[in-house]
């Protein structure tokens, strides 16, 4: 297996493509998956993220007038469906490790199982509240803050687990982060998103991945800021093709963007969503290619299970 950030230092400046994808709701199959993104292996991706999405619940009133809480939406098999993209695809699989829904025990459990399989990388994240909740509260036992799972990887990397009677060989995972070019939703400024990120990897995170943006000089500006702030690891600007005119509303509202004029003005233009998805894709091209010339080292797109206009955007540029 090899790093993320050895793949972007053998590739001495070219830029490389990679896709993250999302686990099928409980109970689905993960062919139907995994032949949706096969198209996208031409691109030749080193690397493959794969998202963990915490379970939604909701309150069921029993027949007794008792109040249950139950998971609904479930999407297991994040451990599972990386070894099967490593077997199928030979690429390297980037599991993503979140904050919400894990005890520190269980969060120790499931790095153990990826250093089994031999997985070197990992994405670090706090993840998103429940839906219910509206604000971030970890679970008991679990941790606040992406910086404390920071260092809980860290630490395992040292051969440090949670407990001292128990030892270990040290793990080697490459560390991934999120990082806000439009800032944190959660945030009380800029200063301060940056100032976590800057903690963030002086706690041992490797590379960055962008939330997605749509206007490059967000990328620009925040790429800028990190250097001046001592920040000198990859940055990877994370993509998302605009597909729908409702995402301009879903998107601003659940990721706190803001889309440029220009690309706003041509969907307004659009009577259909199959013209959205159009422009959607020459808007991608556009954009990478900007980003291509601003030596960005890699092109990470999320594709939300989809492939068609990430391989024509793909395809435009590479």
């Amino acid at each position: 297996m090899t790093k993320v950030t050895e793949y972007i230092r053998r590739a001495e400046g070219k830029t490389l493509f990679s896709i993250e994808i999302i686990p099928p709701l409980k109970g689905q199959n993960i062919n139907e998956l995994l032949n949706s993104i096969e198209p996208l292996m031409e691109f030749n991706p080193p690397f493959v993220d794969v998202t963990y999405h915490r379970e939604e619940l909701i309150d069921r009133v029993g027949p007794d007038g008792s109040i249950e809480r139950i998971p609904i939406r479930k999407r297991p098999g994040t451990v599972g469906i990386c070894a099967r993209l490593m077997e199928r695809f030979k690429v390297d699989a980037v599991p993503h490790v979140i904050c919400g829904g894990f005890t520190k025990d269980e969060t120790e459990d499931v790095l153990i199982d990826l250093h089994y399989l031999g997985i070197d990388n990992v994405l670090v994240l706090r993840g998103d509240p429940e839906k219910s909740a509206g604000v971030f509260r970890p679970k008991p036992g679990g941790h606040t803050y992406a910086s404390e799972l920071v260092t809980q990887v860290d630490n395992m990397n040292k051969g440090i687990l949670l407990h001292a009677e128990t030892e270990m060989s040290p793990t080697d995972f490459c560390i991934g982060v999120a990082g806000y070019p439009e800032k944190h939703f959660d945030a009380a400024s800029f200063d301060s998103d940056f100032a976590a990120l800057k903690k963030k990897i002086d706690l041992g995170a490797n590379y960055i991945v962008t939330q997605m943006f749509f206007d490059n000089q967000k990328y620009f500006s925040f790429v800028e800021r990190c250097r001046a702030e001592g920040i000198t690891v990859p940055i990877i600007p994370g993509l998302k093709p605009l597909s729908t005119r409702k995402q301009l509303t879903v998107l601003a509202d659940i990721f706190h963007l803001e889309f440029p004029h220009d690309l706003v003005k041509e969907v307004e233009k659009c009577a259909t969503d199959k013209e959205v998805r159009q422009v959607g894709i020459e808007w991608g091209i556009q954009q990478c290619k900007e980003l291509l010339a601003y030596g960005v080292p890699v092109l990470h797109f999320y594709t939300m299970g989809k492939s068609d206009n990430v391989s024509q955007i793909a395809r435009g540029v590479f």
